[in-house]
């Protein structure tokens, strides 16, 4: 079980556990624009939409996970937060859950899968987490552009060398980035993931950079900044 300040999550079940990636997205998604309901594609624990339930007060908090143990994990988790009656998961795969939209939503995050080199682990459900095969982009973008409200925003978080590919997809589906942070994980270190907002709107892109330590386990500023109301010890 990984505990935050408000909530935990078991994740005993799940291939992918709570990371770096998925709490920085969780903590750094837009909410400014007080969204009323929100979509988490690719829930996993349920670890992002757990985040953005505690930022927000948004009354609808959907997660969609095609893995049947993720999905199981991410109910659990949900019912045993203070927001389960503002939290739902569904057992679909993206394709499934576009086919009859019933909602638009105000906000829209994702740490899509994002091994796309053509290695294989042997490991079923945890490649199936890990590998853009399961969730390409195009089929993030499309999603995005149909169940996004007028003013809403999608979030997600990706390897910094996909930034351009990501950019130039949503850009085809009218969708333009707004926000973006490069995370390092050192000073010393190149650009490892891109967090980016868009929205339907085209206006300037505010950029700047998130480090995440100075070294092993001394934390900037800004990241304790960002997390400190989530991990216990910030």
């Amino acid at each position: 079980m990984f505990q935050f300040k408000q909530f935990s999550i078991q994740q005993d079940k799940c291939a992918m556990k709570v990371g770096t990636d998925g709490v920085l997205l969780g903590a750094w998604a837009p909410v400014d624009h007080k969204p009323f309901s929100i979509l988490d594609i690719g829930a996993g624990t349920g670890l992002i939409a757990l985040m953005l339930a505690q930022r927000s007060h948004a009354e609808q908090i959907d997660g969609i996970e095609i893995d049947d143990d993720a999905y199981e994990q991410a109910v659990d988790n949900f019912e045993n937060s203070p927001w389960g009656d503002r939290l739902f998961c569904y057992h679909a795969g993206l394709d499934e859950f576009m086919d009859e939209p019933e909602d638009e939503y105000d906000l829209i995050v994702s740490n899509p899968p994002f091994y796309t080199d053509g290695y294989f682990s042997g490991d079923e459900q945890r490649d199936k987490a890990r590998f853009t095969e399961s969730l390409p982009f195009e089929d993030l973008i499309e999603a995005s552009a149909l169940l996004l409200s007028e003013h809403g925003v999608l979030a997600v978080i990706i390897p910094f060398k996909e930034e351009e590919k990501l950019i130039a997809l949503a850009k085809q589906d009218e969708l333009y980035p707004f926000k973006i942070t490069h995370v390092k994980g050192t000073p010393a270190t190149e650009v490892k993931r891109s967090l980016i907002a868009f929205s339907r709107f085209k206006k300037e892109t505010a950029i700047d950079e998130l480090t995440i330590e100075l070294e092993r386990h001394k934390y900037t500023d800004e990241y304790i900044l960002l997390t400190q109301d989530f991990y216990l010890k910030m």
